[in-house]
């Protein structure tokens, strides 16, 4: 049933309401990083991240429409084979996707639209002199797609879901091969921003979960990997990591003290 209000005598068809699903989630895993512009070598060793997820039913059509916002830091520390040298890559992100929402029987939902991202990051080495790091910079748009299903453990209820993203057009930032960030300084500033596609600028994102209901909070266990690589200018870069996620997903719900609380049968639109 859909609640209804009164505004001059007449019956309106309250909206329906859209709690904010959030989620906070830690990853902990491997790494693999590449950069010809600092080192020929491979890199192996560890990876950590902190993300914030935020997903909401769109106003203009909250049965069929969702919006994600995904906000992102990450670290990975490298050594290489002979373990005498090191990179560090930090990497900051931001992402808004809107995609369309399919309820398929057995509980099964689809979804699939477009995203928006940015990056901001680089890779520090501690054995260079002249050139010890590189700036990793980007922003694209793309697509992001995602199946999620609901089961049930004996009587503990549980949201799967497999999502995944990767852009198809955007601009980044490299130098030439040789070209000294001090010469960059001085004006050179020529052929350092390039045009991105899955060829030049590869960002492949998958995340796995599984949200074990716990009353208001469920508790988030995942896998995720994420797949980054760049090619031009003769420099070649390559950031792998998987890792496993823990975090803690919460809905929630703001409503205006200016504005009549929302009545009991309201029509409620999920974010997942």
């Amino acid at each position: 049933m859909v609640a209804v209000m009164t505004w001059g005598g007449k019956l309106l068809a309250q909206e329906p309401l859209r709690p904010v699903s959030s989620a906070y989630m830690l990853e902990g895993g491997s790494s693999h990083l590449l950069d010809t512009y600092l080192s020929p070598l491979k890199y192996t060793g560890w990876h950590t991240a902190f993300t914030y997820e935020r997903r909401q039913a769109m106003k203009f059509s909250p049965e069929k429409w969702r919006q994600q916002l995904d906000l992102g830091v990450e670290i990975n520390s490298a050594g290489n084979p002979a373990r005498n040298a090191s990179l560090l890559y930090g990497n900051l992100s931001a992402a808004w996707s809107m995609s369309r929402l399919w309820r398929l029987p057995y509980r099964l939902r689809v979804t699939a639209g477009g995203r928006a991202e940015g990056n901001l990051g680089g890779i520090y080495s501690n054995r260079n002199g002249n050139n010890p790091a590189a700036l990793k910079t980007d922003i694209s748009l793309g697509l992001t797609a995602s199946l999620g299903w609901d089961v049930r453990v004996w009587r503990l209820p549980v949201a799967l879901r497999w999502q995944t993203s990767m852009p198809l057009a955007g601009v980044f930032f490299s130098p030439e091969y040789d070209e000294l960030y001090y010469e960059i300084y001085l004006g050179n500033s020529h052929g350092l921003a390039h045009f991105g596609w899955p060829g030049s600028m590869f960002r492949w994102d998958n995340l796995v979960t599984a949200d074990l209901g716990l009353g208001n909070t469920s508790l988030r266990l995942g896998f995720r990997s994420r797949i980054y690589s760049t090619e031009v200018n003769h420099v070649t870069t390559r950031t792998f990591s998987y890792s496993f996620v823990l975090g803690v997903v919460t809905d929630w719900l703001s409503v205006s003290s200016r504005r009549q609380l929302p009545d009991k049968d309201a029509k409620v639109e999920w974010a997942y």
